[in-house]
């Protein structure tokens, strides 16, 4: 199929029957990296854009929701989250956030490709800033590698990944669930991206998600925010502890209004972290294996 037409870019394979076009001022940079095929799209109405195998994965206009939500709802959660392992997120928007959280000491991202870090610190800046900060370390290597070399080292995991195809295909499996509890400090909170609650392919990835994390796990909750340039205009987070103490709607942290103000948070406040976990009763019906 042809992406780009007329001046539109349509993604049209992430929501059967229809899709999300973006009009088009110019096409920044297009290439296909040992991984997967890149885009960089200079949008009318969202700004910058960044598309991994014809798939939006952020943009200019609402990016800071999706990087805001998925790096402080577990880290609110968590009451000491002093290290912290992103898996993915190579356009450096989760690392930008995660580093505002005063608990936080350090911070490893781990990003397969390099291709999306280099253009994201090219045609990104305002969000590969993160990577800038003393506080974060990149790794270029598989998120499974560097897992299996660091057991129990991190209080934190944040998976940021893309659909489950292509490179990010083990990032929504059993095994890489697995991984993640022995890469985790005891009481340790992880938070993995789940799709739309409005797409019956994405459900079958929360069902199948929660399943394997309630096999690990003793605590599994689902998450849903607003995202205008995602399918449905929906996201999800599916998050997991083992930590009894841990009450994920109620934030372990409160950002005061003068932090707020200070981090220039425009999606995230201590009461937007708890109605986040008010899904509706249809996604609770459909998605049965959540305890919390």
């Amino acid at each position: 199929m042809n992406y780009l037409q007329d001046g539109w870019f349509t993604e049209s394979d992430t929501w059967p029957g229809a899709g999300l076009s973006l009009e088009v001022e110019k096409v920044l940079h297009k290439e296909e990296s040992p991984y997967q095929k890149i885009m960089v799209l200079q949008t009318k109405s969202f700004g910058k854009a960044l598309i991994l195998d014809n798939i939006i994965q952020c943009t200019e206009f609402d990016e800071f929701s999706y990087q805001e939500m998925i790096s402080f709802l577990p880290l609110c959660s968590h009451p000491n989250p002093e290290r912290v392992l992103i898996v993915g997120g190579g356009d450096g928007g989760v690392a930008r956030e995660a580093v505002k959280h005063p608990k936080v000491k350090s911070i490893d991202v781990v990003e397969i490709d390099e291709r999306v870090v280099k253009l994201s610190e090219q045609y990104l800046p305002f969000m590969a800033c993160g990577f800038q900060h003393d506080k974060v370390t990149l790794h270029i290597e598989d998120g499974f590698e560097f897992m299996k070399r660091n057991a129990q080292q991190f209080d934190v995991i944040i998976t940021d990944s893309s659909d489950p195809v292509g490179p990010n295909e083990t990032l929504f499996q059993k095994t890489y669930i697995e991984s993640l509890k022995k890469s985790l400090r005891p009481g340790g909170i992880i938070c993995s991206q789940a799709g739309s609650i409005w797409i019956k392919e994405d459900q079958t990835t929360m069902i199948k998600l929660s399943k394997d994390c309630l096999a690990n796990f003793k605590k599994v909750t689902l998450a849903s925010i607003s995202i205008p340039s995602y399918p449905t205009g929906n996201i999800s987070f599916i998050m997991a502890t083992d930590n009894e103490n841990v009450c994920f709607k109620v934030p372990a942290y409160n950002f005061t209004t003068e932090e707020l103000d200070k981090h220039k948070l425009k999606y995230y406040s201590p009461d937007v972290h708890s109605a986040s976990f008010s899904v509706p009763r249809f996604a609770r019906m459909v998605i049965p294996h959540l305890n919390c």
